[in-house]
């Protein structure tokens, strides 16, 4: 997946998380955000070395 898109929908789910009317969406989407970063996190570990820093 590519990176861009991840980063996008991190930042969509935190602000929704940020936004939701209840705890319970509220935490729904910051599991989401988690997802995304873990995601992210990931394909960076995966990255060749020295190449995190033009991201």
């Amino acid at each position: 997946m590519d990176l861009n898109y991840l980063h996008s929908r991190h930042q969509i789910s935190l602000i929704n998380a940020a936004a939701a009317k209840s705890i319970e969406a509220r935490i729904a989407h910051r599991r989401l955000a988690d997802l995304y970063a873990d995601r992210i996190n990931l394909q960076r570990r995966d990255l060749p070395a020295g190449s995190a820093g033009m991201l």
